[in-house]
C-alpha cells in the first residue's frame, strides 16, 4: 500500500487565493492503485464555480499583487525555495507516481529528479534572461524591447508524468511573472497538491499559485474563462484541438504538447541484436505511456524478419509484475480504460498485421491493469496501429525498401514529436535527422535533454517547453520608443 505521507492533509480542499477552501460541489475523485485495482484515497473535485474562483484569485494576484512587478531575481529566489521544498519531498513524489499510475519504483526517482532539475534550471533564468533589451534605433534615441508576463496561466497536466510536466509549466509561468491555476488530471492530483503546499511554504503571495482538480466539464469552464490569458496543455491531440478552438475564439495564448507516433529508422550498419535490445526495452518504458515513444520501427525489408525474431526474444524475457518490485521491468498500465484502449488496438492489429508476440494479459497476474509487451510485424504504415497513438507497450515493425523509403514512411504521419535513427554513422544520423519532420530527433534511441526545447511538428503540438525557449510563450513582447535611456534599468 502507498505511504500515508503522499496524501495531503488538504486532500479534501482546493487551494485558491492562498487558502485551502471547500469545493462548491459535493464530489471527490477516487484514486486507484493500478497494481491491485484497490482504492487508495480521494481528493476534492472542483466544480465550474471553483474554476471561476481560482481564475478570479489568479487575476487579482496578477492585476493588483506584487508578483508580476517583482524583480525577476526575487521571483527566481522564491521559485528556487519552492524547488528546495519539493526536493525534500522526493520520496513522497516518487511514491505518488507509483501509487497513482503504477510507474516503476526503480524509475520513479529519475522521473522526479527531472522535475527538480526543471525548477533549478528555470529559476536560474531569472538572473540570465534578458527581460529588457536595448536595440539599435534609427528614428528615436532609445528603442527598448521589453518582455512582460502574459498574465493568468491555466496549467493542465496529464497523468503519465504528472510531476515533471506540471513542474515545468508552473516554473516557467512563475519565472515570467505570471500567476497560475493548476488543473491536474483527476487520476494524478497528488503532485499538484505538493506543488501548492510548496508555494504556500515558500511564501509566494496569495493567488499566485492555485489548485483545482476537475472533470472535463469543469476543465472546459477553466479554458473558456476570459480571465485566463494563456493555456499550457500537455495531453491528447483530440483535447488539444478543442483547446485551440476555444482559445482561438478570443485569441488567448496557448501552448500544446500533444501526441506522437514516433519512428526509429534502423540502418544497415546497426547490428540486429543491438537494435532489438534497444527497441524492445524502450517500448516498455513507463509501460509505453510516453508521448515521445518510439512506437514505429522502420527497417530495411531484407532485415525485417531477423529483427522481428530478435525483438520477440527480448520482449519474452521482460519481467512483468508489481511496479514496487525492484526486479520488475514492465508494470501495469495506468488505469482500466487505458488497458481497454490498448487491448482494442491489439485486436485491430491482429486483423491488419502479423502478431509476433504478446497482446494478452500475463497469465501469472490475476489482478491489475497489466498487458504483455506486444510486437506487430509487416505493418502497413497506413494502418490504424501505425498511424494512431496507442499509448501502451505495442511496437509496430515496418519494412522499407531503402533509406529514402524509410524517411518517407517516418514522415507519413499526422504527428511529428520525436524520432531516431539507429546507426553508428554520425554523418548519416545528422543527414537523416534533418529530413525527418519532428521536434526532437536522436541518434540511437529515445533520448531526452532537459536543457533544450521540446515540442512537436504537425499535430504533435504548438510551442516548446524546455530551455530558454520554454520561457518565451509565457511572455508578451513590447517595444518602447523613448527619448533617452531610463536610469532605473
Amino acid at each position: 500500500m502507498p505511504s500515508p505521507s503522499i496524501f495531503s492533509p488538504h486532500a479534501d480542499k482546493l487551494f485558491i487565493g492562498g487558502s485551502w477552501v471547500d469545493s462548491s460541489i459535493d464530489g471527490a475523485f477516487t484514486l486507484v492503485d493500478p497494481n491491485s485495482e484497490e482504492k487508495t484515497g480521494t481528493v476534492a473535485e472542483a466544480g465550474a464555480a471553483d474554476m471561476d474562483r481560482a481564475v478570479a484569485a489568479a487575476r487579482q494576484a496578477f492585476d493588483e499583487g506584487p508578483w508580476p512587478r517583482m524583480a525577476p531575481a526575487e521571483r527566481g529566489r522564491l521559485l528556487a525555495r519552492m524547488g528546495d521544498i519539493l526536493e525534500r519531498r522526493s520520496a513522497d513524489l516518487a511514491e505518488a507516481w507509483t501509487a497513482q499510475v503504477g510507474g516503476l519504483a526503480s524509475f520513479a526517482p529519475h522521473l522526479v529528479g527531472g522535475g527538480h532539475m526543471t525548477f533549478r534550471q528555470v529559476a536560474a533564468l531569472s538572473d540570465s534572461f534578458a527581460f529588457v533589451e536595448r536595440k539599435p534605433a534609427m528614428m528615436v534615441d532609445t528603442a527598448l524591447v521589453v518582455r512582460e508576463p502574459v498574465g493568468v496561466v491555466a496549467a493542465i497536466a496529464p497523468w503519465n508524468a504528472p510531476y515533471p510536466l506540471m513542474a515545468g509549466k508552473v516554473a516557467y509561468a512563475l519565472t515570467a511573472g505570471c500567476t497560475v491555476v493548476m488543473k491536474p488530471s483527476p487520476e494524478t492530483p497528488l503532485e499538484a497538491y505538493m506543488i501548492a503546499e510548496a508555494a504556500e511554504e515558500a511564501g509566494l503571495p496569495a493567488g499566485v499559485v492555485n489548485l483545482v482538480c476537475g472533470d472535463r466539464e469543469a476543465s472546459d469552464r477553466l479554458v473558456r474563462n476570459p480571465g485566463v490569458d494563456k493555456v499550457a496543455f500537455t495531453g491528447s491531440t483530440a483535447v488539444g484541438k478543442r483547446i485551440a478552438m476555444i482559445c482561438g475564439e478570443r485569441i488567448a495564448r496557448y501552448t500544446l504538447e500533444l501526441g506522437g507516433k514516433s519512428a526509429a529508422i534502423v540502418r544497415d550498419d546497426f547490428p540486429v541484436e543491438q537494435a532489438a535490445e534497444l527497441l524492445g526495452n524502450t517500448i516498455t518504458m513507463m509501460s509505453g505511456q510516453v508521448c515521445a515513444m518510439l512506437s514505429r520501427a522502420i527497417v530495411p525489408a531484407h532485415r525485417h524478419d531477423a529483427l522481428a525474431e530478435a525483438i520477440k526474444g527480448v520482449m519474452e524475457r521482460v519481467n512483468i509484475g508489481d511496479s514496487r518490485d525492484p526486479a520488475t521491468q514492465l508494470g501495469p498500465l495506468a488505469m482500466k480504460r487505458q488497458l481497454e484502449r490498448v487491448e482494442g488496438y491489439v485486436e485491430e492489429g491482429r486483423r491488419t498485421a502479423d502478431l509476433v508476440t504478446g497482446g494478452g494479459r500475463p497469465a501469472h497476474l490475476n489482478k491489475g491493469y497489466f498487458i504483455e509487451p506486444t510486437l506487430f510485424a509487416n505493418v502497413d504504415n497506413r494502418s490504424r496501429i501505425a498511424q494512431e497513438e496507442i499509448f501502451g507497450p505495442v511496437l509496430c515493425l515496418i519494412p522499407a525498401k531503402d533509406e529514402e523509403d524509410a524517411i518517407r514512411i517516418a514522415n507519413e504521419s499526422d504527428f511529428g514529436l520525436n524520432g531516431s535513427v539507429l546507426t553508428h554513422d554520425l554523418e548519416a544520423a545528422y543527414r537523416v535527422g534533418r529530413r525527418v519532420r519532428s521536434g526532437t530527433f536522436s541518434q540511437n534511441g529515445m533520448r531526452m535533454e532537459l536543457s533544450v526545447p521540446f515540442g512537436g511538428f504537425k499535430q504533435s503540438g504548438i510551442g516548446r517547453e524546455g530551455g530558454e525557449e520554454g520561457l518565451w510563450s509565457y511572455l508578451e513582447t513590447k517595444s518602447m520608443l523613448l527619448d533617452g535611456m531610463p536610469g532605473s534599468i
